[in-house]
Order: C-alpha cells, then sequence, then structure tokens
C-alpha cells in the first residue's frame, strides 16, 4: 500500500449522493473550497442513482401546502414539526427550479401548459447532471474513497475525515474546517437496489465522536417486492390486489396498514399481488415514471397488471425510515462541532415524524438538508481556527487490537440475522426486540475484542460494525418507545400513548443510551 495522501480544505463532504452534491454546490458558492470523497463514484452510486423518484414539489400556494403538510402527519405520530416542513418546502421550490438552470435537468414538459414538470426526477439523469454541476463549479471530487474515520482537534471537534482509496491502494487524510456527513442511511445490506453503499458507515463515525440520534425506532422500513427482487417501489403496489395461496383475496393488504398485513401473512403462507387496480392511462404513466420497476416483470415474462406474482418484504432500514443522526439548528448542524448532516445520515422526523415520506420527502430533504448543511459548515469553516493536533477517532475494526478470528461476513451476518427478520424488526414485540438486542450487544463486544483488517478490508470491516452500531441503537430506541407511533409499531404496546409524544434521543457505542426530547410544535400535537 502506498504512503498516505493527505489534503487540506475548507468544507469535506462525504457522500456522493443528492444530498452530498447539493451540500457541496452550496459550500462551494459560499465561497469555501470544497472536497467531496465517495464510496462508490458520484453520480452512480447510492439508492437514488437508478431509480426515478417523485418529489415534495408544492407550489407555494397556502391550501395545496397545508394539504402536503397534513397528508402524512398522522401516520407519522404527529412528530413532525411545521417549521420545518415549510423550510423544506421553501427551499425545495427552490432547488428543483435551479436544477433545471444551474443543473440543466430536462424535465419533460405538459403538452397542456408548456410548463415543465418538476414534480419528480429521473435517478440516472439526476445524479448525472449533478456531477457535471459540481465539476462545473470546481468541487474537487475523489471516487472511490470511502472514508473511515472522522478526525478530531484537541477540543473535540470534527476536522476532517480519513480514508483509503480503492483503485490508488492507499490512504488518506483530508484536514477541513467542517465535514458534511451525507454518507446515507443503513439498509443492514439487504439486497434493495442501490443500497449496498448504505451501510451506516457515517452513523458509525458521528457515534465515535459522540454525536446524538434522534428517531432510530422508526428505522424498520420494508417495502413490497417480488420474490427474489431488489426493486422498491412500493407506491405502485398501491393499485394492487394481494392474495394468498388459496387465490382468496387478503382484506386490508391494501391499506395503510397493509404492509403489517401482508407480514403476518408471509408468516404463514406465500402472498401473490396484481396491480389489477391501474387503467390503461394509469398503466402508461406508471411505465414512463419508474421504467426499472417493470424490468423485472419483463425478464420474467410476466405482465404484472394481468397476472398474479409471488411477493415478498425487503428491509430497507434508515434509507426508508426516518431515524438518523440528530440535526441541532437550521443549517443541520450535529451536537458536535464542526460536523454537520444531511440527507438519509439525518433524522427525517422534522418533516415526515415517524412514518416514512417515500421516495418523495426523502428527496427534498436531500437537496434541502445538503444546501443547507453546505452553507452552514462554509460559514463554520471560515470562523474555525487553523488545526492543531488531529486525531483519529475510529475504533472497532480500524484500529483496535482486534484478535482478527471474527472476519467482517461473520459479523455482518449474524447482524443481520437479529435485524432483516421481519417477524423481529417489524412485527415488535418487547420479547423479540429485548433478545435481538442483546445479541447486538454480544456480536459488539465480540467485534470489539477480535474484528480487524488491513488495508482495503478495513472498508468491509467499518461497514460491519456500523450495520451492528445502527442495529443497537434503532433496538434500544425501540424498547424505550413502550407505545405503538409511526412505524414503530409494538404487539405488546398496540396503542399509541399521549404521554409518549416526545422524541427518542440516543447515542453511544459500547454502552448506548436513550433519553427523550419534546416534539417540537406540530399543528395537531393533541391528537395523539
Amino acid at each position: 500500500m502506498s504512503e498516505t495522501w493527505s489534503a487540506r480544505t475548507d468544507v469535506l463532504v462525504i457522500g456522493g449522493g443528492p444530498a452530498a452534491a447539493w451540500a457541496a454546490i452550496h459550500a462551494r458558492e459560499a465561497g469555501a473550497r470544497v472536497t467531496l470523497v465517495d464510496k462508490g463514484y458520484c453520480g452512480t452510486s447510492g439508492a437514488t442513482a437508478p431509480s426515478g423518484t417523485g418529489v415534495w414539489y408544492v407550489a407555494p400556494e397556502a391550501e395545496a401546502r397545508a394539504t402536503a403538510k397534513a397528508a402524512r402527519e398522522a401516520l407519522g405520530g404527529y412528530l413532525a414539526d411545521h417549521y420545518w416542513m415549510d423550510r423544506v418546502l421553501d427551499q425545495t421550490y427552490l432547488n428543483m427550479d435551479r436544477l433545471a438552470v444551474g443543473g440543466r435537468y430536462p424535465f419533460p414538459v405538459d403538452p397542456a401548459t408548456g410548463k415543465q414538470l418538476r414534480t419528480g426526477v429521473q435517478g440516472p439523469e439526476y445524479m448525472r447532471r449533478m456531477r457535471a454541476w459540481l465539476r462545473r463549479i470546481g468541487v474537487t471530487i475523489h471516487d472511490h474513497s470511502p472514508a473511515l474515520e472522522l478526525l478530531v482537534d484537541e477540543a473535540g471537534a470534527v476536522c476532517g475525515a480519513a480514508g483509503y482509496q480503492r483503485q490508488l491502494d492507499r490512504d488518506y487524510r483530508i484536514t477541513a474546517g467542517a465535514v458534511v456527513l451525507a454518507s446515507g442511511g443503513c439498509a443492514f445490506l439487504s439486497g434493495a437496489l442501490g443500497t449496498n453503499v448504505d451501510t451506516g458507515d457515517g452513523a458509525l463515525m458521528a457515534a465515535e465522536v459522540g454525536a446524538r440520534f434522534s428517531g432510530m425506532e422508526f428505522s424498520n422500513a420494508y417495502a413490497i417486492v417480488p420474490k427474489g427482487a431488489t426493486i422498491t417501489k412500493t407506491a405502485y403496489y398501491g393499485y394492487a390486489t394481494f392474495f394468498g395461496e388459496d387465490g382468496r383475496v387478503i382484506e386490508d393488504a391494501g391499506s395503510t396498514r397493509g404492509r403489517s398485513v401482508i407480514a403476518r401473512n408471509l408468516l404463514h403462507q406465500k402472498v401473490f399481488a396484481q396491480l389489477d387496480r391501474a387503467d390503461a392511462t394509469v398503466q402508461a404513466q406508471m411505465r414512463v415514471g419508474q421504467p426499472n420497476f417493470f424490468l423485472q416483470f419483463d425478464r420474467r415474462g410476466i405482465d404484472p397488471f394481468t397476472q398474479r406474482f409471488e411477493i415478498d418484504l425487503l428491509a430497507e432500514g434508515t434509507v426508508r425510515g426516518t431515524g438518523g443522526i440528530d440535526v441541532v439548528d437550521d443549517d443541520c448542524a450535529t451536537s458536535v462541532a464542526g460536523l454537520y448532516v444531511a440527507g438519509d445520515a439525518a433524522t427525517r422526523e422534522r418533516i415526515c415524524g415517524g412514518f416514512t415520506g417515500g421516495g418523495s420527502h426523502n428527496a427534498a430533504w436531500a437537496m434541502s438538508s445538503g444546501s443547507w448543511a453546505g452553507a452552514g459548515a462554509a460559514r463554520y469553516a471560515r470562523s474555525a481556527s487553523e488545526t492543531g493536533e488531529v486525531a483519529g477517532a475510529g475504533g472497532v475494526g480500524l484500529r483496535t487490537a482486534g484478535s482478527g478470528s471474527l472476519t467482517a461476513a461473520e459479523l455482518v451476518a449474524a447482524a443481520r440475522r437479529e435485524l432483516i427478520p421481519f417477524e423481529k424488526n417489524y412485527l415488535r414485540h418487547g420479547d423479540r426486540l429485548r433478545s435481538a438486542a442483546s445479541h447486538l450487544d454480544e456480536l459488539w463486544d465480540v467485534a470489539v475484542a477480535e474484528l480487524s483488517a488491513d488495508g482495503g478490508d478495513r472498508v468491509r470491516a467499518r461497514q460491519a460494525a456500523a450495520i451492528t452500531a445502527v442495529g443497537r441503537l434503532m433496538y434500544r430506541s425501540a424498547l424505550s418507545r413502550t407505545e405503538t407511533r409511526g412505524m414503530s409499531k409494538r404487539a405488546d404496546h398496540p396503542h399509541a400513548d399521549p404521554a409518549q409524544h416526545h422524541h427518542v434521543i440516543s447515542g453511544g457505542l459500547d454502552t448506548p443510551w436513550t433519553a427523550t426530547a419534546a416534539a417540537h410544535h406540530t399543528a395537531r400535537a393533541v391528537a395523539s
């Protein structure tokens, strides 16, 4: 392995998806030198790049905005904050317009009005345009350069990151005035399309420097997929009828609680779906809007509108859940000086509460939080003093004196046995949660003592440690919320408890902790 390469920048952005790109743009426009490091190839890696997605793009009209905000409040347990929803709606409207001009995105045109339709994007084209935009404005991009740990100064402020450049087989060390973590969520390597890089790396690094998290109990998103497939577009199943093995219709499977119904049926029988509620016009719109959704059917010779196909549930974790690193101000700063967070790495409770907003809310949050984090990081970097003594904050799988008797693959497999099964993580019960949390605690202790790696293998070791760490925070938070709210449904506590209308805050590695924080203002908080 080559000698460590070192560099200095004003703002370091970790990640390569939309949140990272918007953070880099706004930091650069604020006058900062910006370096972006991506685990994959910026513009093609992550959950957005291979898919089409709607965007929470709503015209600045009072009635339309009120309707948009109210749509998911009840589902989210009334934990969303109208202040943040308004900010995201405003910023998203601005950014989508900027994407058309500065990003040169070719939005389709409504033939009736002649105006561009800016309510969605095609991921491959979107991210290709974002990468080109970054290069035009002078952002330095390092692809295939996963960050392995954050750097901190003597006061504990974050001042850069260290990592590994795969293609050059060398370590790097980049000091910075501020860091934006936009590394995505954690899907536990479930196989969901585009999430192979979403292993919670940013969460692990943030936890190591003492950052706090919020809403980690709302990290159990599961998507409906054709059996054995990877493409998660659950919204389309709103047009489906669901059947058991005997051909009978499964009642309520298409309702707002449909995935719970499907999950319970999957415990004892195969479940099938047919998109038979979509008329010819909707079918054509679906194929144009999400072409890759239909590839899996076309290749198998299945017409999903006229034929039944077997389905399953695929874990999406914090990628479609709402838990993540907590934000403490309008700039999306974390609880640690010098560290900012954006996109799926951050909590999305501010706009979604405890229930997934799906692709549209996540897309809006990514571009909005990225914009604020990038600008905020640039302002912080201007006021930050020159870095003195700097130390790496990384631990498990990186510089611990592990015996090497535990491999990353073994740790991932063991952690996934506790995190992937929906009878543990989705159909929750205190007994199952406590058992899974206990097993993950044991795994963590073993990882601390035995996980060790060199060179490029450290990337996999850190991924394994991150998946385990995210799972522990998730289950600790779920156990502390002894009620059913949002997507955290407890069979042993099946009703909402008005006394628990709060956020669950968490953190820690060797000894995870939880606490509560008052819910921010919502229009109908009393309804919980």
